[in-house]
């Protein structure tokens, strides 16, 4: 495991470019094993998950040319297993999306339990009543273990919540499903939409992307297809919170304005100077003022994965913010650290938090229990005085490519350590 070295206190300025979205890129992953035609994904973010996803992919079947690269190329004439390797499953939540795929080329899938953040605290409860709905069964055996004698069938289903990967992996599943499905309180985010987009390439009918309603025409026989993946909005976001509380000058490259807008909203009440020209999202030096209250929400709310990032902004924000994300628990219980760092936090209960600023923050050791509260913390120890040590690094990497690089391209003084 690697621990990033922070000298904090430097202005940060330039330019850095996004990659692919993360949970665009999982998602799509998995579609491509509903094909065995020649799938090509370009933009991919160079990132930790991604290459999990991929690696599982190999393990099943599947030919996968470009693994670290922004372009990969996936084959899978043959699905040879339908139980992915457990010990990658157990580090990738994503992996859930596997299941889909799996019971419409092999008929059967045997999933070790999910990993990724906080595993057991996010049930996939609304994936199994999706598969369930389309005929899959339940069957005995290690981890979750789903079977489809007689195929997957097409339903007209509710979604007890609007889950972006329960959303993903009905969509995934009803597009092998010959007829025509309904997913009615559907997610709505930029992911799903663009699972949709990739879906109807590959020979999929897909009416409603984007809204509370997705129809699905499946069954027919899907093909091979090309596809850019989308600018990352979280990752935009997240270079925008380094700008804020360093006093910063950044330009992000790579992102859609209309995916940009909810990140904005919050940064602009906050009165971060920032301004979306084209694909060019730019921050420039500003002073922080609190926003009274901030909450997250379904798209198109604030996201949750921006929680831990904008209270870290909110440190450095002249006045009271009341945080609050309704939707998880433990986002705000792994900020506890920022207390330590002198930051001055009231945490009301599993969901709020009230943070008086601004505070200059203290250096010190730094854990990061998750990938967006890892984020925080290295914006938080930017914004230090004096060194911090953040560990274990691969945390951070699982969504941030080139991470180190591109702080040291913004002026950053940090350093990697093995």
């Amino acid at each position: 495991m690697s621990t990033l070295l922070i000298e904090g206190g430097h202005r940060l300025a330039g330019s850095v470019e996004v990659e692919g979205n993360k949970n665009s890129a999982l998602p799509l992953l998995a579609a491509c094993l509903l094909t065995a035609d020649e799938c090509v994904l370009t933009n991919v973010p160079r990132i930790s998950d991604v290459e999990v996803m991929a690696r599982l992919l190999l393990d099943l079947g599947a030919e996968v040319e470009g693994i670290g690269s922004t372009t990969l190329k996936v084959r899978c004439p043959q699905v040879v297993k339908d139980e992915p390797d457990g010990a990658l499953v157990g580090r990738l939540r994503g992996s859930v999306l596997l299941l889909g795929p799996l019971l419409a080329r092999r008929g059967r899938a045997q999933l070790a339990p999910p990993g990724g953040d906080f595993p057991a605290r996010r049930t996939i409860a609304t994936h199994l009543e999706s598969l369930e709905a389309m005929g899959a069964r339940v069957a005995s055996g290690p981890g979750h273990v789903l079977e489809t004698p007689d195929g997957l069938k097409p339903t007209s289903l509710y979604l007890y919540e609007a889950s972006v990967t329960g959303t993903e992996t009905a969509l995934l599943a009803a597009a092998a499903a010959k007829g025509v499905s309904e997913i009615r309180h559907a997610a709505c985010e930029p992911h799903v939409v663009e699972l949709c987009a990739f879906l109807a390439k590959l020979g999929a009918g897909i009416t409603g992307g984007g809204t509370s309603t997705i129809r699905i025409e499946g069954g027919c026989k899907l093909h091979g297809a090309e596809h850019q993946l989308w600018g990352d909005y979280i990752e935009a976001g997240s270079w925008a919170v380094v700008a804020g509380v360093t006093s910063g000058d950044i330009e992000i490259h790579g992102a859609r304005p209309q995916d940009m807008e909810v990140v904005a909203a919050v940064l602009k009440r906050m009165q971060i100077q920032c301004v979306m020209d084209g694909d060019v999202f730019r921050v420039e030096q500003s002073e922080p003022r609190a926003a009274g209250r901030i909450t997250t929400g379904l798209w198109p709310g604030f996201p949750s994965d921006m929680v831990s990032l904008v209270t870290v902004l909110a440190t450095q924000a002249e006045g009271q913010t009341l945080v609050h994300d309704w939707m998880y628990e433990l986002r705000l219980f792994a900020l506890e650290q920022l207390s330590s760092m002198s930051a001055d936090l009231f945490l009301c209960d599993p969901h709020r938090i009230i943070v008086s600023g601004p505070r200059k923050l203290r250096g010190r050791p730094l854990d990061s229990r998750d990938l967006r509260s890892g984020m925080a913390l290295i914006a938080a120890a930017l914004a230090a005085d004096g060194q911090s040590r953040l560990s274990p690094l691969e945390t951070v990497e699982r969504g941030y490519g080139r991470l180190v690089e591109r702080l040291q391209g913004l002026g950053a003084k940090v350093a990697k350590l093995p």
